[in-house]
């Protein structure tokens, strides 16, 4: 695996928390949920969602077990996503919640994704298939991450309310805030689906979602009357932030610096 980035370090100790706080409780993380009560062998789903967030995420901190760590992640969040989250999906298809509760699992799924992908060098790289490569595994995460942005940005104008609500009392027009990132989440997410400018959109994009954890989750933790749900809430956006990280960090090194290389490559050399 390439040289560690902050946002593959924070989203590993991430996933070692979720971890560690899974198995004391013997409950789903925030991450993973919500699952039906009526869901067979949910305790040892609950258990087993524990041991693949502990072990992945310790695993991306080596170079050796990164990739390996990183396939595992990413195969997990894909079925989650189609068996868990699918189902809310297929139940309410209308119902922006459903839509936006799928998009955090694609979040995670596309940070996976881009660190998959950028592991997967050399001999490893020949033996996996066109799909799982550079060319078509990082356009492919990227794509998942601009659809679960837009997805986000629906919520929020379908929501308007109830988000508002969640803004800080000392931003004047809460209301104003809602349709403002909302409509920034779905700019960002059209822009990195197009490749238009999708660097900048990612880094707005990290940047929205983390502020939206500073402001308001940190202090509802900090106050110390969280309830369960704002523990759930924060952990959620927490991980979002560091996986929106991830994916913009895989814009580093793009097409845009490549053709600079080039180009200086082929500029005449000044006669002596």
């Amino acid at each position: 695996m390439r040289r560690p980035g902050v946002g593959r370090a924070l989203f590993a100790l991430t996933l070692i928390a979720i971890g560690l706080a899974g198995l004391a409780t013997g409950a789903f993380g925030a991450i993973w949920q919500p699952v039906p009560r009526s869901w067979p062998l949910r305790e040892a789903l609950a258990y087993a969602c524990a041991v693949v967030s502990l072990g992945c995420g310790a695993g991306l901190l080596w170079r050796r077990t990164g990739p390996v760590a990183a396939g595992l992640l990413t195969a997990w969040l894909l079925v989650w996503l189609v068996a868990i989250k699918g189902r809310f999906i297929v139940a309410a298809p209308l119902a922006a919640a459903s839509w936006e509760s799928a998009g955090e699992t694609a979040v995670l799924l596309a940070a996976a994704g881009v660190l998959f992908v950028r592991s997967a060098a050399g001999s490893a790289r020949r033996r996996l298939p066109a799909l799982f490569t550079g060319d078509a595994g990082l356009p492919l995460a990227r794509t998942l991450y601009g659809a679960a942005l837009i997805a986000f940005g629906l919520a929020h104008l379908a929501y308007v309310a109830q988000t508002a609500g969640l803004v800080p009392r000392w931003l004047p027009d809460r209301s104003m805030w809602v349709y403002v990132t909302g409509f920034d989440y779905i700019a960002a997410g059209a822009a990195i689906i197009a490749n238009a400018a999708a660097r900048l959109a990612a880094l707005l994009a990290a940047l929205q979602i983390g502020l939206f954890t500073l402001l308001v989750w940190a202090p509802v933790v900090a106050s110390g009357r969280a309830s369960a749900d704002d523990w759930s809430e924060a952990v959620v956006s927490w991980s979002l932030t560091a996986a929106a990280w991830v994916v913009f960090e895989s814009y580093r090194g793009g097409a845009r610096w490549r053709f600079a290389r080039i180009a200086l490559r082929r500029r005449p050399r000044r006669s002596a």
